[in-house]
């Protein structure tokens, strides 16, 4: 049974065949960020096509960090009635520095799965 595109996505699957993974660590690790594996374990799809590829992906990781630093801008000033700059600033380095590793890899997965010429073959 082959799973869907968001379960895809959501994995960090193959965008060939959803079953191998395209990164050698875990979501939230900070080992290895931007490490990515050069063949799919599975069906071996070439997950690096061309050297810099990813390098676009880097559009979509600043949308998610902009689109993190508005949101902890608006939940502040809504929760705090008179914040102050350190509540601000270290809300968004506390959170960018969790989030980070997430927001390469699914910037990452996006973009193989936008811009990528790997189509989806199930098996």
């Amino acid at each position: 049974m082959s799973k869907s595109l968001s379960a895809a996505i959501a994995q960090a699957k193959c965008p060939k065949c959803r079953e191998g993974n395209m990164f050698p660590v875990s979501t939230f690790s900070y080992r290895k960020l931007t490490v990515i594996h050069s063949r799919c374990a599975v069906c071996g799809a070439d997950l690096i096509p061309e050297p810099g590829f990813y390098d676009g992906a880097m559009y979509i990781s600043y949308a998610f960090s902009v689109a993190l630093m508005v949101t902890s801008l608006v939940a502040i000033n809504v929760l705090v009635e008179n914040p102050e700059l350190w509540m601000y600033m270290s809300s968004i380095i506390g959170l960018t520095a969790v989030l980070m590793p997430a927001m390469l890899r699914y910037s990452k997965t996006l973009y193989q799965y936008g811009v990528g010429k790997l189509k989806y073959r199930g098996f």
